[in-house]
This record gives structure tokens, C-alpha cells and sequence, in this order.
């Protein structure tokens, strides 16, 4: 059987993107600049044999998930299993503020604890993983040998990188997650493996990454 291919997609820009302060589960909207990268993406899908859309209930997810909708002719199905990770006391301030209100809680944040979360409601890189790699496996067995796409977060794409192409949650960063990039896994049984990773040729420019 064909692999199941998935083809991940991260949320346009926000404001709070631009301003590099922490989204987590606050529901901020796309701001001008996202929705034109949602509607490049869009444009840049339509021609794919997409058999299912899947996106994460977040608006701002759920924005780049309607421009895809109305090209591919498909009703979106919200997944709260890919939202944003929570960042608890984090949320709301910039990457600079957290560091310089909270610098002991920065630097397990900044180095990657698996276990650590934040206080007032964070949640843990590993407990993220685990509901990430559940939702993966659940799409994949629903849709054998199809191609799917995931519209998600920054966070969450940082989990499935590691995930798929087995490095542990603690390893730096070594891959860029632009906003409204276009990046392909794909599933064949028990293997998973990275087809392509930030592909962003369908922006007019560069889309950011402001994550640390």
C-alpha cells in the first residue's frame, strides 16, 4: 500500500508573531500579512489529491484552514489535539520579557526540559508530544495510503520534526518552522519519515520564524 502522506502546514502571521510574544492557547487572529501567506498556501495546494483537511481549533489555525478549505472544496475538521502548547505564566509577554521577568523558568524553558512546564497551566514538551504523536497516528490510520493536510502551530511542528525523524525533545532546534511553510511527512505502516521541511516558494517573501 501507498504511504499516508501528510502535508503539515503552519498557521499565517499574527501580530503577536511580529511582536515575537507568546500565542500558546490565547486566540489571537491572522493580521493582513498571514492572511495573504493562507491564501499563497492555499493557492499553492490546489491542485493536490487532498483527500482530508484537518486543522487545529485555534482561530488562527482555523483561519489558514478556511483559505485552504475553499481551494480544495473540503470542510475543515477541527483537531484540539494540535493546538498551540500551553505556555502558562509565559503567555502574553514577549521571548525578551519572559527572560527578564522569569529567568530561572527561561532557561528550562530555553534548554529544553522535557518534563518542565511552566507555571499557572504550561504544559510539559513531553506531555505535548504525546498528544501530537496520538493525533498523527489516528489521522494516518483513518486515511491509508491518502494525502491529508494539518494546518497547526510552531510548537507543534516542533514536536513532529523530532518525532518523525527520531531526535530527542531536548536537541536544539536545527530546522526553521516559517509561518505558512509547507512541510510533508508520510507514514508507511510503523515508519515515518520527513519528505521535505519548510518549503516556502509560494510566499512572496520569506514568511517568520520567530520562535527561539
Amino acid at each position: 500500500m501507498d504511504p499516508t502522506r501528510i502535508c503539515i502546514v503552519r498557521h499565517g502571521e499574527t501580530a503577536w508573531n511580529a511582536e515575537k510574544r507568546i500565542q500558546g492557547q490565547i486566540d489571537i487572529p491572522l493580521n493582513p500579512a498571514g492572511l495573504a501567506q493562507a491564501g499563497a498556501a492555499a493557492r499553492w495546494l490546489s491542485g493536490a489529491p487532498v483527500a482530508a483537511l484537518y486543522s487545529s481549533d485555534l482561530l488562527r489555525a482555523q483561519q489558514t484552514a478556511l483559505r485552504i478549505a475553499e481551494v480544495l472544496k473540503l470542510n475543515p475538521v477541527l483537531q484540539p489535539a494540535v493546538r498551540e502548547r500551553r505556555y502558562g505564566l509565559f503567555e502574553g509577554l514577549t521571548y525578551e520579557e519572559a527572560r527578564q521577568q522569569h529567568p530561572a523558568l527561561y532557561g528550562d524553558f530555553e534548554n529544553r526540559v522535557p518534563d518542565f512546564a511552566l507555571p499557572a497551566g504550561g504544559e510539559s514538551l513531553q506531555q505535548l508530544h504525546l498528544r501530537v504523536t496520538a493525533c498523527l497516528h489516528g489521522i494516518a490510520a483513518r486515511h491509508p495510503g491518502q494525502t491529508v493536510v494539518l494546518v497547526t502551530h510552531g510548537g507543534v511542528l516542533d514536536i513532529i520534526n523530532r518525532f518523525v525523524r527520531g531526535n530527542p525533545l531536548e536537541l536544539p532546534r536545527d530546522f526553521l518552522i516559517p509561518n505558512a511553510a509547507i512541510n510533508w511527512i508520510a507514514c508507511s505502516g510503523d515508519v515515518w519519515t520527513l519528505a521535505s521541511w519548510g518549503e516556502t516558494a509560494h510566499l512572496a517573501t520569506i514568511s517568520r520564524d520567530e520562535l527561539p
